[in-house]
C-alpha cells in the first residue's frame, strides 16, 4: 500500500473567487479569443500587475499614484503632440528636467539610487514596467526597443539625468542606440 503524500506547510491552497456574471463572461471571451490562456494565468498576471505597479497606492478609478508621484495612462500621441511645441534645441534638455523628475521620484518612492550602476537592472525594470520601453545595457551602450518617447534626444536626456551618465546618440531611429561616453563621477565619502 502505497503512503499518502504527507501536506508540507507551505503546500498551494485553493481559493474560489465567485465571479459576477459579466465578469466570468469577460473572462471566457479572453480565453475563446486566445488573449489569455485561463483563469489561473490571468489571476496570476493580474496579481503580477498589481505588485510590479503597486495599484495598492491608487485610488481607483480616476486619481493614481505610485509612491509620490501621481500616474496617469497616457497614450503615446499624446506625448508626440506635446514635444512637437518643443524647440529642437531643447529637446535633450526638457529629457534631463523629466529624468530629473523619475530619478527623484524612484528614489523617493523606491530607495533606489539610480545613479548606482548596481541599481541599474531595478532601474530599467521599472521604466520597463511603467511601459518606457525594454532598455538593455550592453557594456558602454543603451539599447532601447519599443520606446515610449520616440525621441531620440528626449530620450537621451532622460537617461542622462536618471542614471547620472553622459550619452550620445547613436541611433535616433528604434530601436534606439544610446553610447555611455562619461560614468558618473563617484561621491566622496
Amino acid at each position: 500500500m502505497a503512503k499518502e503524500p504527507k501536506e508540507s506547510k507551505e503546500s498551494v491552497r485553493r481559493t474560489t473567487i465567485i465571479l459576477e456574471e459579466e465578469e466570468r463572461k469577460y473572462i471566457d471571451s479572453l480565453i475563446k479569443e486566445g488573449k489569455e490562456a485561463g483563469i489561473k494565468p490571468l489571476i496570476s498576471k493580474l496579481l503580477d500587475v498589481y505588485r510590479s505597479m503597486a495599484i495598492y497606492d491608487w485610488r481607483f478609478p480616476g486619481e493614481y499614484y505610485v509612491g509620490v508621484s501621481r500616474v496617469a495612462f497616457v497614450n503615446v500621441e499624446f506625448l508626440n503632440v506635446l514635444l512637437q511645441y518643443v524647440p529642437e534645441n531643447k529637446w535633450r534638455e526638457v529629457g534631463q528636467k523629466m529624468g530629473e523628475a523619475a530619478r527623484v521620484s524612484m528614489e523617493a518612492t523606491l530607495n533606489l539610487e539610480t545613479t548606482s550602476r548596481e541599481k541599474w537592472e531595478d532601474v530599467l525594470k521599472r521604466l520597463r514596467i511603467q511601459g518606457f520601453g525594454d532598455f538593455y545595457p550592453r557594456d558602454k551602450y543603451f539599447i532601447v526597443k519599443a520606446p515610449f518617447v520616440n525621441n531620440a534626444e528626449v530620450l537621451c536626456g532622460f537617461l542622462e539625468k536618471l542614471l547620472g551618465v553622459h550619452l550620445e546618440v547613436r541611433a535616433s531611429a528604434a530601436p534606439f542606440v544610446f553610447e555611455i561616453v562619461e560614468e558618473p563621477k563617484k561621491k566622496q565619502k
